[in-house]
């Protein structure tokens, strides 16, 4: 069921050393999931361009809600290192404490379009965390760039 109103969710920029890091915020973990594939590629371009004309399924397998957004984060990031695609809408399918399956829509990168402000290498473990905190799931991820 594709979610067309949230009404809290959103991410920011934390300070950190050397990588940039993201606090991302959702009423739900479906939600916070897709703020987070939101925030990773807000570092990469401005996905206010990137139209959604291709799709692509992720699959993602882990122990817990830190590893499945590691996961996650890291199969978008795949196709995008591998495909040369960006994506700008995100939808989580199912998810359960050891999976999840979600689809990305997105476009081939158009240099034209899409200038590259952020070369994210990777999703880290690094201060990763996400939790239930006064009513909404928050999830902080710091990403080697």
């Amino acid at each position: 069921m594709l979610r067309y109103i949230r009404y809290v969710m959103g991410f920011s920029l934390i300070d950190h050393t050397a990588d940039v890091g993201v606090k991302v915020w959702a009423e739900d973990l479906e939600g916070l999931f897709e703020e987070a594939a939101r925030a990773l590629f807000s570092l990469i371009t401005s996905i206010e361009e990137v139209h959604p004309r291709v799709k692509r399924g992720v699959e993602s397998e882990g122990n817990g809600w830190e590893e499945l957004l590691v996961g996650w984060l890291s199969e978008l990031l795949y196709l995008h290192e591998v495909e040369g695609l960006l994506f700008s809408r995100f939808e989580i399918k199912e998810l359960h404490g050891d999976r999840l399956k979600g689809e990305a829509s997105g476009e081939e990168i158009d240099p034209e379009r899409h200038p590259i402000q952020t070369g994210v290498k990777a999703v880290t473990y690094h201060q990763l965390r996400v939790e239930r905190k006064d009513g909404l799931w928050e999830a902080q991820i710091i990403f080697d760039i």
